[in-house]
């Protein structure tokens, strides 16, 4: 049996989660089937218009209820919103066993462990579950330990920064 890639992006610049969803395009126009979950990324990508009209090809999910930053968060809601992100570890996992997609982007799932949500095992179980698909995992840190699960990793660093009007 195949055994699916995992690719992180990662590092401190911009662009990481572009560059994901730039990948899930490019595997849709090869008639793959994608699913994206977003984690921490507060309102992210799921009152998007367009991301929506690419589905069936492309489906988004995100698991979070509050629309602001999950660091700001008072302690009671991030404690909703970890068993939230933990209902989407599930979701992904099931995602995975059923081979319902040919690419799981888990966007921004480096900062749940990051941030003590889930433990480097849980998302080593998690991966361990691929088959023959592909995942990609973004996130700004990535530690030895996942890194070396990793089929391809692309450190993204912002060189300069302008503001878009």
């Amino acid at each position: 049996m195949a055994e699916g890639c995992i690719y992180i992006y990662t590092g401190d610049g911009r662009g990481k989660s572009p560059a994901a969803i730039g990948r899930a395009v490019q595997a849709a126009v090869e008639g793959k089937r994608v699913v994206i979950i977003q984690f921490l990324k507060g309102k992210g990508l799921g009152d998007s218009d367009f991301l929506r009209r690419m589905e069936p090809e492309i489906k988004l999910f995100r698991f979070e209820k509050s629309d602001g930053n999950f660091v700001e968060l008072p302690e009671e809601k991030k404690q909703e919103e970890i068993q939230n992100i933990r209902n989407g570890i599930g979701f992904a996992k099931k995602v995975l066993t059923t081979g319902e997609c040919d690419l799981l982007i888990l966007d921004e799932v480096l900062g749940l462990v990051e941030k003590d949500i889930i433990t480097e095992d849980d998302l080593k179980a998690l991966l361990e579950c691929r088959g023959d698909t592909d995942v990609i995992l973004t996130g700004i840190t990535l530690n030895d330990e996942i890194c070396v699960l990793a089929d391809e990793v692309s450190k993204i660093e912002t060189v300069k920064f302008k503001v878009w009007d």
